[in-house]
């Protein structure tokens, strides 16, 4: 008896372009091994998928989970900068510029010497 045959998505998204491909495995094929099927570790030269969490629709999975049909794959890259970091420098950058354009002690937002001349 033939092994049944399963489709599913391989997506790996980078700034510049998106790697989508539909790829037929073997059911009992693991998510690693759908994604070498789909040929990505060929199209994108570097990539270490040891370094990339995966996922099936949002939902991280490890390496070795079946796959099952209808499944989009996700390989998910690593993160440049932790994401609470990032947002508290951006707050700061804000206040910090909301500072400089405040208005005088005095809240008339003018300078003093102009009202003196």
């Amino acid at each position: 008896m033939a092994d049944a045959l399963v489709e599913v998505e391989v997506c790996f998204a980078r700034p510049d372009s998106v790697f989508l491909r539909t790829v037929t495995v073997s059911a009992g094929t693991t998510l690693l091994g759908a994604i070498e099927a789909s040929g990505l570790p060929q199209a994108v030269p570097g990539l270490n998928l040891q370094d990339c969490k995966l996922g099936v629709y949002g939902k991280t999975k490890p390496a070795q989970a079946l796959v099952r049909s209808g499944d989009r794959i996700e390989i998910y890259r690593p993160l440049l900068a932790d994401p609470k970091d990032a947002r508290r420098r951006r707050a700061v950058k804000a206040t910090r510029a909301a500072n400089r354009g405040a208005p005088s002690p005095a809240g008339t937002g003018q300078d003093d010497s102009a009202a003196r001349a």
